[in-house]
């Protein structure tokens, strides 16, 4: 009897350890199942995760891709273009000068003249107007006034009627007779060879002088019309928008001797491909030198329709143009009232 107690100890001692050892296992059993569950939970949110990547990875790239339009023929875009040093822009701007004088080896000023005063009479008559109108004008004006003294002395009825297809005809009427009078009185009929002298003269500035020293004395000027202007500052050049100013920041990048070749080259490009409102992007000599490249039309089979004058299969802007420009293939402009005009 008195050995039962110790039974009852050892069976207490058993049923002790045993549940000691379930609750191990179980406790066990519990962090193992926690890791598992985390394991299953995350496997099967994996696939979840990766369509939504995949699927959400076309909207990135439409963000921070650029559009053709939007990049260069180098691949850099207008807004990365970066800023550049004094030595960089001259270099890049004498290198667009050289590929237009490739591209306009019979650059030459378009107005139709045969001595200083024709020309100096054309100019101011070109201001809101093409040369083209103009050259289709002045034949009449010259053959009944072909000197400063019968210009001077002529009814203004009369020249305004002739001048009428060029547009704002009374106030160039007033100039033309105005400047007539100033080379009669001031320089003996003729007309000066000097800036600060043809200044003076009613209806002429900077831009009309140059063109007139540069072609008919044969020195150097820059002229800034509106095309010299759109394009210098496409090409970041300058930021000037002042002609004056425009005028001497771009003058500092060339030598003196190339200014009025550099003036035609960018006349003409202006005139025939870069337009103002949808420039030929994708036929231009100089697309990779221009930060401004896909303003216009990128695609070469649509720009090539934008093409103006010989560029475009049609007539230039002179009716007596030089040799060379019909030699390279260029057409004389119809007289005024011709058909199709």
């Amino acid at each position: 009897m008195k050995k039962a107690p110790a039974k009852k100890t050892s069976e207490k001692k058993a049923a002790t350890a045993t549940e000691a050892a379930v609750a191990k296992k179980a406790a066990s059993g519990k962090k193992t199942a926690a890791p598992a569950k985390a394991a299953a939970k995350r496997a099967a949110a994996a696939p979840v995760k990766k369509a939504v990547a995949k699927k959400a990875a076309p909207a990135k790239k439409a963000v921070t891709e650029k559009t053709p339009a939007e990049k260069t023929p180098a691949g850099k875009s207008r807004a990365a273009w970066k800023p550049e040093s004094h030595t960089a822009l001259v270099r890049r701007a004498r290198r667009i000068d050289r590929e237009l004088a490739e591209v306009y080896p019979y650059a030459h000023p378009e107005l139709d003249f045969e001595n200083p005063f024709q020309l100096l009479v054309a100019t101011v008559l070109s201001a809101q107007t093409t040369d083209l109108r103009v050259n289709q004008t002045t034949p009449t004006l010259f053959a009944k006034y072909p000197t400063p003294e019968e210009l001077a002395e002529a009814n203004p009825e009369e020249v305004e009627e002739i001048l009428r297809p060029c547009g704002f005809f009374r106030a160039k009427t007033k100039s033309v007779i105005g400047l007539s009078r100033g080379l009669v009185e001031s320089f003996g009929g003729e007309v000066p060879g000097r800036l600060e002298d043809l200044v003076k003269l009613p209806g002429v500035g900077r831009k009309t002088a140059f063109v007139v020293l540069g072609n008919a004395f044969g020195r150097p000027g820059i002229t800034v019309d509106t095309h010299f202007q759109r394009l210098v500052r496409r090409w970041k050049w300058t930021e000037e928008s002042e002609p004056d100013k425009i005028e001497a920041a771009v003058g500092a990048l060339f030598p003196k001797s190339e200014w009025t070749d550099l003036s035609h080259h960018v006349i003409w490009h202006g005139r025939r491909m870069c337009h103002a409102r949808k420039p030929a992007c994708g036929v231009c000599p100089i697309a990779p030198l221009c930060p401004a490249y896909g303003e216009g039309e990128t695609d070469p089979e649509k720009a090539k329709k934008l093409l103006k004058y010989e560029k475009g299969g049609f007539p230039g802007q002179r009716l007596k143009p030089p040799q060379a420009y019909l030699d390279a293939g260029g057409r004389p402009a119809p007289p005024l009232g011709a058909s199709g005009m």
